[in-house]
């Protein structure tokens, strides 16, 4: 005999938990056949059905205009369905990610994909390295640590972007290695001294945004 669940308890896992969404999901499930208004409970058959439906018809965003537009071109076909930033598809509540997501996008669309940091500490390069999209190739340079000029030459001439984080952990021998302004790679370089992982990314996308301006 198959097994079922509330309708409400698998809505709420699919990210449909406030009363709102929860309506919409479940109008959507009963124009589709998958189960009737009023029923409370759903066959587990159905679940694949039911999470195929809901990611095709709805784009799950928190009402930020960043998440909203990159939720939009991503899923063009789905309706926005606004939800709890825990519950949005683009930034599940997390700066960091909504930053990432951002920067990544501008990189893709100019085939930027090797990057470099210089500084941050070890608990801030771990998380880039969980954030980090498949496609990049992220080279990641202790700051506190002895740099000579030849390695910093190399990572200028490798990278296609390269933050240089100077409210880090990053000593100032290290860090001029990369900000010299007769260096060709200048253009490569995103020098900021502001704190935090969405901060960084950030920076970096505003200087993407930079060089696509004619």
């Amino acid at each position: 005999m198959n097994a079922d669940r509330e309708i409400g308890e698998v809505l709420s896992e699919f990210g449909f938990a406030d009363p709102a969404a929860t309506q919409e999901a479940r109008e959507a499930l009963v124009r589709a056949g998958l189960t009737r208004p009023g029923k409370a409970r759903i066959s587990d058959a159905k679940l694949d059905k039911v999470r195929a439906l809901l990611e095709a018809t709805f784009a799950r965003t928190c009402t930020d205009a960043t998440c909203r537009t990159a939720l939009s071109r991503s899923k063009p076909a789905a309706a926005l369905l606004t939800v709890p930033k825990g519950a949005c598809e683009h930034c599940g509540g997390s700066d960091n990610l909504k930053a990432m997501r951002r920067l990544s996008a501008l990189c893709r669309a100019r085939h930027l994909h090797r990057v470099v940091v210089v500084g941050g500490s070890p608990s801030v390069r771990e998380e880039l390295i969980a954030l980090k999209p498949p496609e990049w190739n992220l080279r990641l340079i202790d700051g506190t640590e002895r740099r000579t000029g030849e390695k910093a030459r190399a990572d200028l001439e490798w990278a296609h972007l390269l933050f240089v984080w100077g409210s880090s952990e990053l000593d100032h021998r290290v860090s001029k290695l990369y900000t010299d302004t007769a260096s060709p790679h200048r253009h490569k370089v995103v020098q900021l001294a502001r704190r935090g992982i969405a901060a960084l990314l950030n920076a970096g996308s505003e200087h993407v945004e930079r060089l696509q301006r004619p």
